[in-house]
């Protein structure tokens, strides 16, 4: 029961913290994380208020102890997290001239735009891709 609220703990963290170019959906490597970690989790961070940072201080302090399936997949997983979020920040970028012209939103509220940037026509081949590895599409 310890382990399964422990998984349940570490995706409901990870995913709100949180394509195609070398990234993958928020619950995929928050899966990852779980499926290759929860007993080291639960042994060695028991206690820790665990979002992404946390946890990978956490299992950092602990490599020692912890498992070697986990040490040679969480570093991957929490580092495909920073670049789904990096991709993420980058559509504003990549997709100014559309959300200006196209979606009548301001780069700053680049959320906002998403929807129109999805299913607008005529979008930069730029554009579509850091959609795309944004997660968007």
């Amino acid at each position: 029961m310890v382990r399964g609220g422990s998984i349940l703990f570490v995706v409901a963290l990870v995913v709100p913290s949180l394509a195609a170019a070398e990234t993958v959906s928020f619950g995929d490597a928050a899966a990852m994380i779980a499926a290759n970690c929860s007993a080291d989790i639960d042994a060695n961070c028991r206690g820790v208020n665990l979002d992404s940072s946390r946890l990978k201080e956490c299992l950092s302090r602990n490599q020692d102890v912890i498992s070697p399936q986990c040490k040679a997949n969480y570093l991957k997983a929490l580092d495909l997290i920073q670049k789904r979020i990096a991709a993420r920040m980058a559509v504003a970028n990549a997709c100014t001239r559309e959300i200006v012209k196209q979606c009548a939103g301001s780069t700053k509220e680049t959320s906002k735009s998403i929807p129109c940037l999805v299913t607008a026509k005529g979008v930069s081949a730029r554009c579509e891709q850091a959609i795309g590895d944004a997660g968007y599409r």
